[in-house]
């Protein structure tokens, strides 16, 4: 089974078959493409420790895939469907600590376990346990790229009723959040696409994204790969873009929305929220309900992952030489997170979620009417 992308291969971050997973090395683009052999969950574990992929949704497919290569090359296994189960899910909890911020990692482990002891509880042979789990991971794979591309429609088509004078539509993204972040196409950038799609984006603007630059790097890559009219701006020159007119719309990506609304997300996001509030401009965030954790009541509750200071000790990420004076001290949270009351809506696959005249969103309501009404 391929992963079902049907861009360029140097747009494709993930790459399996059963029994084969190869992830696009992200740390080298836009220089260099070139793959990694996953042959483990430890190789996975590495892979989005060391950002060799990234962005919440790839993050859990990788994870899911590399143990799935992992069960699918593991030989004879003497245990029995318990045995099998526990096995796996020892190794789902090792593969969740990699990046705890990222709910979509600890989503798909959730379901990738209740499915496997489900297995376990009806299935005479161990074999059968592990290939229930193949098969879901697969399958979640698949999933990602409708899901992403129905996040794109529902906010491109949103967006697009929400303009009053029927001009063409600017947008300004932050960070990467397409097919290199995802299984295909992406989430904030998927409503691009679908605006460029439509004909009615006027033009795409990215950040760096500094420290780690996946907005100059990664998201500057995938645009001039589609043809979309786009420009790269220093993060610190969103407020004066704003200011200047340029931006009709923010839309970012998601690691992690609280059931309030409230969202982690890449740090630098909480910046462009409050610049796109003053401006008076509509910040919408892009995500697929699997990065929704009802169980946290706000955003206060959401683990924030602190990365190494050589990413903003050295250049290129902490990949160059050195550019910051030797002994000083250095803060470098991966995310921040921004309040509901500042973000204008949720755009899902489901739909998008709006406030009702409330500071914060009820997604637990929008969530359990779409139980429902499937």
């Amino acid at each position: 089974m391929a992963n079902g992308l049907e861009q360029d291969k140097s747009l494709q971050s993930i790459c399996y078959n059963r029994g084969f997973l190869r992830l696009l090395d992200q740390r080298k683009l836009p220089l260099e493409t070139s793959y990694l052999d996953i042959k483990d969950s430890k190789d996975g574990w590495v892979a989005i420790k060391d950002m060799v992929v990234r962005g919440a949704p790839a993050i859990a497919i990788a994870a899911a895939l590399s143990l799935a290569v992992e069960v699918s090359n593991l030989g004879a296994f003497s245990g029995t469907p318990n045995d099998a189960a526990s096995f796996l899910s020892d190794k789902l909890d090792y593969l969740v600590s990699s990046r705890p911020t990222a709910v979509n990692l600890s989503d798909a482990a959730t379901k990738l376990k209740e499915i496997i002891h489900k297995a376990a509880a009806t299935s005479s042979e161990a074999q059968t346990v592990f290939q229930a789990y193949i098969e879901a991971a697969e399958v979640m794979l698949e999933d990602d790229v409708a899901s992403n591309k129905a996040i794109g429609c529902y906010g491109a088509n949103f967006l697009q009723n929400q303009q009053t004078d029927h001009k063409k539509i600017s947008v300004l993204t932050h960070c990467n959040t397409g097919s290199l972040a995802t299984a295909g196409y992406g989430t904030a950038l998927g409503v691009i696409r679908a605006l460029h799609e439509k004909g009615v984006l006027e033009r795409a603007y990215c950040t760096e994204t500094r420290p780690f630059n996946q907005g100059s790097r990664l998201t500057a890559f995938e645009l001039v790969h589609d043809n979309i009219p786009a420009t790269l701006i220093a993060d610190s020159a969103a407020a004066a873009l704003m200011k200047a007119g340029q931006v009709n719309a923010v839309i970012v990506g998601a690691d992690r929305v609280a059931a309030n609304g409230d969202t982690a997300n890449k740090i630098g996001t909480y910046s462009l929220a409050l610049s796109a509030k003053h401006h008076g401009i509509p910040f919408y965030v892009a995500a697929p309900l699997t990065s929704v954790d009802l169980s946290l009541p706000s955003g206060q509750e959401i683990v924030i992952e602190e990365r190494s200071p050589k990413e903003l000790l050295y250049a290129r990420g902490g990949l160059g030489e050195q550019v910051a004076a030797s002994g000083i001290s250095v803060w470098n949270p991966a995310f921040d997170v921004t309040p509901a009351s500042v973000i204008s809506g949720v755009i899902t696959e489901k739909g998008v979620i709006t406030k009702d005249g409330s500071a914060s969103f009820d997604i637990k309501s929008f969530i359990h009417k779409i139980a429902s009404n499937p």
